[in-house]
C-alpha cells in the first residue's frame, strides 16, 4: 500500500467519524427531549393520582351498579 492509498484511507475513517459523531449528538439532544416529556408525564400522573386519592368520591360505584 502506498501513501495515496493511506492517506484516502485515513480521509474515508475522518468522514466516518464526523458522521457517526453527528449521529451520536442528534441522538442525545433527541434522548435529552424524550427524558424531559418522560418526567413531565410523571410529574402529570403523579398529580393525578394524588388529587385522585384525595377525591373520595372517585371511587364510589355510580349509582346504575
Amino acid at each position: 500500500m502506498d501513501r495515496t492509498d493511506l492517506e484516502e484511507k485515513v480521509a474515508h475513517l475522518i468522514r466516518a467519524v464526523e458522521d457517526l459523531s453527528d449521529v451520536v449528538a442528534r441522538q442525545a439532544a433527541e434522548i435529552a427531549g424524550l427524558e424531559r416529556r418522560v418526567r413531565l408525564l410523571m410529574e402529570r400522573a403523579a398529580e393525578e393520582e394524588a388529587f385522585g386519592a384525595a377525591s373520595p368520591e372517585a371511587n364510589v360505584r355510580p349509582p346504575h351498579w
